[in-house]
């Protein structure tokens, strides 16, 4: 019989090799762990020792037991709690000063020595480079002279077509040529803007929101009024009405599915509500559709266009945070201001890569995009369970975090006394990429809030960054 001290070694022993293999990938969301009398085989060790094991991972979370069937990797690991909705009220309008901070962040993008924790981009395993790089050779080999020359102003009418469809399918009013092919997600943003509003206009954002959303608020002149974005709810329709009631709006501009920071997702039935509530006004509403593809439920959420009558919705979306975000091509559905958002193109960039252009829209007619949704989104979320794993274990236990059904990042709440922008250029200097939550509202309201991305597979040099970034929180907390 083993003594206590060496029995409890050895059942830490195979807890520790069975969370090493769900951390690498071995094991993954659901699949069965192996049996206790292979265990005891292959590690020369009692049953009594590994089922102890894996007792203790069933308590802890990280498996589950069925009967009759073994044990089984949980669909979601022991999480820290959930962060809690932010007490912060409507903001009156004010200008957006975040931008010297905000071009800080941006210096993670694209570097290869940092461990990426900022930049929101699915891992380069996870896209479908050799499927994209064949069509993208094909197209440029058999249509040099069509490669090679500029697209239309509105974008290359397969890639227009092939969008027209998609959006068809999930219920959007949209015509087969109404669609504007843009330089990713950010000019179809800003080209809605500056086609709704004027230097000095009110836009009502969510809060938080997106910080390059607001770097464009700020270069454009126009103020922002803040409403609360709920991690578990997104928008209220109340908060704006209220809004609406008390200031002059010229335009909204919201994130309803897996908004960038706090991944919050707002009900069907409150976006239909608030698309009528602007519609009574006419107000038009500029819509961040970037993540929606990437949801883990079963039914895609619906959007905010879905609901528009009077062609005041202008989606914005894009292929950046599905299949290739280096190619740089996005879309606008932007209803009645078509004519006005291709005036403002012919005049900023006249088009988009024709090249990229053309390749995307044959990947689509070929029908390979929603297989390839359906493995992403899988793997998405296997990280982020992982990421959640991990925080667990590696952050003091005074530490809240969402719980997102979609997207690609987790928005953590530090304890009070952890200044995220502190925080930021501490990891930095350690060659940890974060962003701060200062950045993503025009106040000062998520100053001990950092936002994380689970873009890339777990690695080792992840786990150690998020160690270390969990012992600098930790340390700051005192």
């Amino acid at each position: 019989m083993l003594h206590t001290s060496t029995s409890t070694y050895r059942y830490q022993a195979v807890e520790k090799q069975i969370t090493d293999m769900i951390e690498s990938g071995a094991l993954g969301l659901g699949d069965k762990l192996p049996s206790l009398r292979r265990m005891r085989r292959d590690l020369g060790l009692s049953i009594s020792t590994v089922h102890q094991a894996y007792v203790e991972l069933e308590r802890k979370g990280v498996i589950e037991s069925r009967p009759r069937s073994g044990f089984f990797v949980r669909r979601r690991a022991t999480r820290l709690p959930r962060t809690e909705p932010h007490p912060s009220a409507m903001t009156a309008p004010r200008p957006v000063t975040r931008l010297g901070l905000i071009q800080t962040v941006l210096e993670s993008v694209g570097r290869e020595d940092a461990v990426p924790l900022a930049v929101i981009e699915p891992g380069a395993d996870l896209l479908p480079l050799t499927e994209l790089s064949k069509i993208t050779a094909a197209m440029v080999r058999d249509n040099p002279r069509r490669a090679l020359g500029y697209s239309p102003i509105p974008g290359n009418a397969d890639l227009i077509r092939q969008i027209a469809f998609r959006s068809m399918e999930y219920g959007v009013p949209v015509a087969p040529d109404d669609p504007v092919i843009t330089v990713g997600c950010m000019e179809a943003l800003y080209l809605c803007l500056r086609a709704t509003c004027h230097r000095g206009d009110t836009v009502l954002i969510q809060s938080p929101t997106y910080y390059c959303f607001l770097q464009l608020l700020e270069t454009l002149g126009l103020r922002a009024v803040e409403i609360p974005s709920n991690p578990e709810g997104g928008v209220s329709p109340g908060d704006l009405d209220r809004a609406l009631r008390t200031y002059d709006i010229s335009a909204c501009a919201l994130s309803p599915n897996f908004n960038n920071p706090d991944a919050s997702l707002t009900p069907d039935e409150a976006k239909q509500e608030i698309v009528a509530m602007l519609a009574a006004r006419d107000i038009p509403l500029v819509e961040d559709d970037v993540s929606t593809d990437l949801h883990y439920t079963q039914k895609r959420p619906g959007t905010y266009k879905q609901f528009d009558q009077k062609g005041l919705v202008l989606l914005c979306s894009s292929f950046s945070k599905t299949i290739a975000p280096g190619y740089r091509v996005g879309w606008t559905l932007p209803g009645r201001f078509r004519q006005k958002v291709l005036e403002i193109k012919a005049t900023t960039n006249v088009s988009t890569s024709t090249p990229a252009q053309m390749a995307i829209a044959e990947y689509l007619r070929q029908g390979r995009m929603e297989r390839h949704l359906k493995r992403l989104r899988a793997a998405l979320e296997q990280q982020m369970d992982t990421m959640q794993l991990h925080l667990e274990q590696c952050f003091p236990p005074t530490t809240r975090v969402t719980h997102p059904c979609g997207g690609v990042v987790l928005w953590l709440e530090l304890d009070p006394q952890v200044d995220s922008v502190e925080l930021f250029f501490r990891a930095g200097e350690q060659g940890i990429a974060i962003a701060p939550g200062a950045i993503f509202s025009t106040g000062d309201k998520f100053s001990n809030y950092i936002r994380l991305s689970c873009g890339e597979p777990m690695t080792e040099r992840i786990r150690r960054g998020l160690a270390d970034l969990g012992a600098m929180a930790s340390e700051m907390a005192g």
